[in-house]
């Protein structure tokens, strides 16, 4: 019995030593999400030109670039990881756009997600291979989504999907709502490969470079 007692405390250490090997720490990846739209307005003009869209990140360290593509055209946000400045890129047709933003401004544009609190339910599936846990995510205002994780992968940086950064882990299916538009983002491959550096390069020309605050002007203006 005095044996038994002994080495209980070993295999505590091997069963959570197991558990902490079986996760990830992503300093490197290519994430692919397919985007499905849900679309409550009775025109569906906005949701039809965004079916089929395709979310790409890529992470390398505390660096990331978020790629919206779609028939429109393509959003990337690149987060500095050094810096914390974040660089929005809109490029759709003629139309192209860079915006510039602070730390703070970047905080600013998510306060909606600020002080997200999950409940994990007891609820699973795969999704590409990995076993992901059932969360519903609460918002300040009370507004509700629902959101697949898995414990397996955790991202070096989280802010590049900022209503999630409280997850213990990487969603691999989520929600998000664009005014009427209900985005539902599942993970359709995940790469491991080196991401090359020039994928945080900033464009030189090309571009009408705006300040967060200048762009929140022209939006204002309808613009």
């Amino acid at each position: 019995m005095k044996q038994l007692l002994r080495k209980i405390p070993f295999i505590a250490f091997v069963f959570f030593a197991s558990s902490s090997f079986a996760q990830k720490a992503i300093t490197e990846a290519t994430i692919s999400y397919d985007i499905v739209i849900s679309n409550s307005n009775p025109n569906p003009q906005i949701a039809d030109l965004l079916d089929g869209a395709t979310s790409v990140v890529y992470l390398k360290g505390p660096s990331s670039r978020s790629e919206m593509i779609s028939s429109l055209g393509t959003q990337s946000t690149i987060i500095d990881g050094k810096s914390g400045n974040v660089t929005i890129l809109k490029d759709y047709g003629e139309q192209k756009y860079m915006i510039t933003m602070t730390p703070a401004n970047w905080k600013e544009s998510n306060k909606k997600y600020e002080g997200v609190n999950f409940e994990f339910a007891d609820e699973y599936k795969t999704i590409a291979g990995y076993k992901c846990q059932k969360a519903i995510g609460k918002l300040a205002d009370g507004t509700t989504f629902t959101v697949f994780f898995t414990r397996d992968l955790v991202p070096q940086n989280k802010d590049f999907q900022y209503l999630n950064k409280n997850l213990p882990g990487l969603a691999l299916q989520y929600e998000a709502s664009f005014g009427k538009l209900l985005v539902t983002y599942t993970v359709s491959n995940i790469n491991f490969n080196p991401v090359p550096v020039a994928k945080f390069d900033l464009p030189k020309s090309g571009y009408r470079v705006m300040t967060y605050e200048e762009s929140r002007k022209v939006s204002g203006s309808g613009n």
